[in-house]
């Protein structure tokens, strides 16, 4: 009889994966979607911003060729990809997670649009970016609307309509995560050292790292000599708040009698 084919852990599905990635807001550079594109291509924005909806705001300086090409001009529009890269809130030294490509158009604001969403991204966070005071002075915001979306991570490459990206919500400990993950990292490397109990007997003896962690459970990065490998381990059960994930980590070390963990801890 043939080996049974092993299961693989529970994970969240692509387009909330994607969703977690735009929302966490990485580093991420547009470069033209069409043609030959070279290093030199690539323009870094100086911030940008998802909104409720399917678009997004992008700040280039204003004698950014891209900026230039379409600012002033109602009709103007050029094709280009957006790449945000999703990164490990640890340092690690292959840092990042994953990819999403953004592929669609860039379109200028008139100066009233613009200050409506620079304010719309302010009321949105804790502490607004103060280069939004800004716009008009040297930067100015475009509006990028997607046409298509590409993931790419270690659960593989999946290709998104607009309509899914837009529908997904990310995952409910997504702005949570890369503060549990630092606190995990510096304040209890005891309990990281516990987790490689679930690591295949290959992986014994790496250097442990927090890598990740989602409703569905926590993802290790165990560094070894020659490689770098990723280890996914589910929780009993989904998670929506840092109270259930909490619960979960107990179970994974052995200890469900633990005193509470948490930031405080």
């Amino acid at each position: 009889m043939s080996e049974p084919v092993p299961r693989r852990p529970p994970t969240p599905r692509p387009a909330e994966r994607a969703k977690s990635i735009a929302v966490r807001g990485g580093p991420a550079s547009l470069l033209p979607a069409l043609g030959h594109r070279t290093q030199s291509d690539r323009t870094t924005p100086v911030l940008w911003h998802l909104h409720a909806g399917d678009d997004l705001s992008v700040v280039l300086p204003t004698d950014d060729p891209l900026a230039a090409g379409v600012q002033g001009n109602a009709t103007a529009e050029l094709a280009v990809t957006l790449e945000i890269i999703d990164e490990a809130p640890v340092p690690l030294r292959q840092p990042v997670r994953g990819l999403l490509w953004l592929t669609g158009w860039l379109r200028g604001l008139d100066d009233r649009t613009a200050r409506a969403r620079a304010l719309t991204i302010a009321d949105s966070v804790t502490e607004p970016d103060p280069r939004l005071l800004d716009l008009g002075h040297g930067l100015s915001m475009l509006r990028f609307t997607p046409a298509s979306v590409v993931l790419s991570d270690s659960e593989g490459t999946h290709s998104l309509s607009p309509v899914t990206f837009d529908a997904a919500v990310a995952d409910p400990l997504c702005e949570y995560e890369g503060r549990w993950l630092q606190h995990l990292e510096h304040k209890h490397t005891d309990v990281v050292e516990q987790l490689s109990r679930h690591l295949p007997e290959e992986l014994c003896g790496g250097r442990i790292r927090p890598l990740g962690v989602d409703r569905c459970g926590i993802r290790l990065r165990v560094e070894t000599a020659d490689d770098d490998h990723d280890v996914r381990l589910a929780f009993s059960r989904p998670v929506e708040n840092p109270p259930q994930l909490a619960v979960e980590l107990r179970k994974l070390v052995g200890c469900p009698f633990l005193n509470r963990f948490d930031e405080r801890s």
